[in-house]
């Protein structure tokens, strides 16, 4: 395993706690983290949900060595791919060489807050290709235009560039998605451990690239305790198919997930203080060919999680 990682959830906490996580991940030992760019949150017991991009600026300077990057940022709809592009170059230049832009396809659950019709998933992949194509032009600098099939720019220039390239990591969690991920990506990001992905990944040209996994996790001394924790704050972990991607509104997912049960989280979310449990988590990822695990914590007790962390995993991972 490359490195083990920690998810900032934009949905858990307010701004100055983000900050303040970011450099305690750090101090930890934690090799780079996620944020997660919303809206909305999944359901409001979560309760938050900050603008991601000006989080981004306090832990620029609250951190030294922490890799940062968006965890994932959707550039079709709620933010047009050149406000990405214009954002994702100042975080670079403020983090010098220390952020990276994770996108994907997105969720109508942030994406229709400006009325706008909510695209099929082929035609999100479709976007997604043009709005990478489009960030990438303008972070070559000078005036550029273009005019596409989704997005027109008009004589644009991005004055503050970083003296890298930004790497982008793509969400993928369908083969379709993945393809698109190791043609255009500069790694790949899923909420899986998809074999199947990787597979797409490597044979679309991301052979040798990163490969993220990410990893929910509760950890409490008391392992009940844990598993309400979880299913109290995030049920939405334990819905099926297409509902992540397609319920509008958080009262839609708290609806749907009213038949869910504290067991039923806990099938695919370590709870409790077994190591071996959150060690063998970590296993299935590597197994399925992922290089990098990020572990999102979920609770209020933070602090117990660092050091858990700390003392049983990333000193053995």
């Amino acid at each position: 395993m490359a490195g083990i990682g920690y998810a900032l959830a934009s949905e858990d906490w307010p701004p100055r706690d983000l900050v303040a996580l970011a450099r305690r991940a750090e101090e930890s030992g934690f090799e780079y983290a996620f944020i997660s760019d919303h809206i909305h949150p999944w359901v409001d017991k979560q309760g938050s949900s900050s603008f991601v991009w000006g989080v981004l600026g306090g832990i620029a300077e609250a951190t030294e060595r922490l890799r940062l990057a968006t965890g994932v940022t959707c550039p079709l709809i709620r933010i047009h791919p050149v406000i990405v592009a214009h954002a994702a170059a100042t975080a670079a230049c403020l983090m010098r060489g220390r952020f990276f832009l994770g996108v994907g396809t997105g969720e109508n659950l942030n994406e229709h807050v400006l009325g706008h019709r909510w695209p099929a998933p082929d035609e999100r992949v479709e976007m997604l290709k043009e709005a990478i194509d489009i960030m990438r032009l303008l972070w070559k600098g000078g005036e550029q235009t273009h005019r596409g099939k989704h997005y027109t720019v008009d004589h644009c220039r991005i004055y503050d560039l970083p003296d890298d390239p930004i790497d982008i990591a793509v969400a993928a969690g369908k083969p379709v998605a993945a393809t698109l991920a190791g043609q255009l990506g500069d790694a790949l990001i899923n909420t899986a451990p998809d074999r199947e992905v990787v597979e797409s990944f490597e044979e679309a040209g991301g052979k040798g690239k990163p490969k993220y996994g990410m990893l929910h996790v509760c950890y409490s001394e008391d392992e009940e305790e844990a598993r309400r924790t979880a299913h109290e704050l995030w049920p939405n972990l334990a819905l099926g198919g297409s509902l992540g991607q397609e319920l509008p509104r958080p009262q839609d997912f708290e609806a749907a997930a009213e038949l869910v049960t504290p067991e039923d989280v806990a099938e695919t979310v370590p709870c409790g203080p077994d190591a071996d449990r959150h060690r063998q988590a970590i296993k299935e990822y590597e197994d399925a060919g992922y290089d990098h695990v990020f572990i999102h914590q979920i609770g209020p007790d933070q602090e117990a999680f660092f050091r858990f962390y700390e003392s049983e995993i990333l000193a053995r991972v």
